[in-house]
């Protein structure tokens, strides 16, 4: 098996030991790591409303499938993670305006914290 590291400077730096998004060879799966609300250009979140960070953290993660020369279209499947479940039809209603139909598959898990204080998390896995 043979990786390529998917990399770009449109999407926050890695806040860990992990790349943006792995492509591996075969039909390309791209397997995208987690993307929370953060500004590409200063690493601050970009804002403590939750809604602004559902909306930064797709842009983010669109950023790194550009990158991997895919689209939306590519994703199959999404993770999301949220502090409290409670604003998950606000995430819902968020993610519906921005995934195209026919939707991926998904898990929504609620989590106790997530890095630099942020809300909400995505991560995506696609095929091109």
């Amino acid at each position: 098996m043979s990786k390529q590291i998917i990399h770009t400077d449109a999407a926050p730096a890695a806040v860990g030991p992990y790349s943006q998004a792995v492509a591996a060879t075969g039909a390309k799966t791209v397997y995208l790591s987690g993307q929370i609300g953060l500004e590409p250009g200063t690493g601050d979140l970009v804002s403590e409303n939750f809604d602004a960070q559902v909306r930064q953290a797709f842009a983010n993660m669109q950023e790194v499938i550009k990158e991997a020369g895919g689209t939306l279209d590519n994703v199959v499947k999404l993770t999301l993670y949220l502090t409290d479940l409670g604003k998950f039809t606000a995430a819902n209603a968020i993610m519906a305006e921005i995934i195209p139909q026919p939707f991926p598959a998904r898990s929504t898990v609620g989590v106790a914290s997530l890095p630099k204080g942020a809300q909400f998390e995505v991560e995506a896995i696609m095929v091109l």
